[in-house]
């Protein structure tokens, strides 16, 4: 008998996993050999240790050309094993450590090289990744916030379209996301969060802490709205297929994803977890938005629907640009080429890039 929860994850996420950087040949060779659930993270680790095994090799031999792009897939591809993957949490966990280890090796020796860095929250550390655009000084940043179970060890081929304009981008794990999803569970108020992130901005002589902006999608499609209502210091936002009311979808998402959202808010109980996704609301947030908002919509999307994108393109009492992408699924990995470059403009027009 077949697993539907595997049916379900090779039927819907090609798209999102080979724009992101996966091979599409691992995706197919993978997917076929995966019966149940309970072998998908092992599956997709076993593929990443090719990729991780080839860059350590390069790096050895000083080809580091090539080490940056193997360890850079690898780091994805143990990403893509962890994802919304909860059932057996020691094997999550394990490949999560490699996804973050290999795309920390990888960082130095890619196209736009980056740096880990640590930015101090609430006792601890929430863990990023800088990159800055070759020959511009004083760079202005584009935050990206990530969505229910993505981590910044995703988002590679997206932060190209930023840094190809004259943009920083900051990529970071916040509550409940990646390295932080152990310390701190999802939370509502992330302008609380964003505003942490921007104090860390303006120690670093080497960005413009004047011209920031904020970017998500899925959840972060939520995330990035709230903190633009409330954090003063931000001058634009992106938001991707987010939800308006994530408490008013929780009965209708897949049983992964409300899974993961379990787990990720630290909820004991479905129950308990409904509750907390109650708090995930744009409702009276909206019509606090005065900055320029851009929102794009996939006309297909299963989790969050196009009309929640109209909604908040409707409320908001700031400038507003609505992309709705009619035959676009969830965050319209299916058709990348209809916003990324659109959206990375936009951003340098608000932040006067370039």
């Amino acid at each position: 008998m077949s697993d539907p929860r595997v049916e379900h994850a090779v039927a819907h996420w090609l798209a999102r996993f080979t724009v992101n950087g996966v091979d599409p040949s691992d995706y197919v060779d993978v997917t076929k050999t995966i019966k149940h659930w309970d072998d998908w993270c092992g599956a997709w680790s076993k593929r990443a240790k090719i990729h991780e095994d080839m860059g350590r090799e390069a790096l050895a031999r000083k080809q580091f050309v090539s080490a940056g792009e193997h360890l850079g897939r690898a780091a994805v591809t143990y990403h893509f094993g962890k994802y919304l993957f909860v059932n057996n949490m020691t094997e999550m966990k394990a490949a999560h450590a490699k996804a973050v280890e290999c795309h920390t090796l990888a960082l130095p020796h890619q196209l736009f090289p980056g740096e880990r860095v640590l930015i101090p929250f609430e006792g601890k550390t929430l863990a990023g990744v800088l990159r800055l655009p070759p020959g511009v000084k004083k760079p202005p940043v584009v935050l990206m916030t990530m969505g229910l179970d993505s981590t910044k060890e995703e988002f590679d081929t997206f932060e190209v379209t930023f840094l190809r304009r004259g943009m920083a981008i900051l990529a970071f794990d916040g509550p409940g996301q990646g390295e932080a999803e152990y310390d701190f569970p999802i939370r509502h108020d992330y302008e609380n969060v964003v505003g942490p992130v921007i104090d860390w901005v303006e120690t670093r002589a080497d960005l413009d802490a004047s011209r920031v902006a904020v970017w998500g999608v899925s959840l972060g499609g939520y995330y990035a709205p709230r903190a633009l209502a409330f954090e003063p210091r931000l001058k634009a936002g992106f938001a991707g297929c987010g939800p308006w009311d994530w408490g008013a979808l929780f009965d209708t998402v897949p049983d992964l994803t409300r899974d993961a959202y379990i787990s990720r808010s630290h909820s004991k109980s479905a129950d308990e977890a409904r509750a907390k996704a109650g708090s995930i609301s744009l409702r009276d947030i909206a019509a606090q938005i005065k900055k320029p908002l851009c929102i794009m919509a996939g006309g297909l999307d299963r989790l969050c629907p196009p009309e929640d994108a109209k909604r908040l393109a409707a409320e908001v009492k700031g400038p507003v640009e609505l992309i709705v992408i009619d035959d676009g699924n969830h965050v319209a990995h299916n058709r990348a080429y209809r916003y990324r470059p659109q959206v990375a403009d936009w951003f340098a027009t608000q932040l006067g890039a370039g």
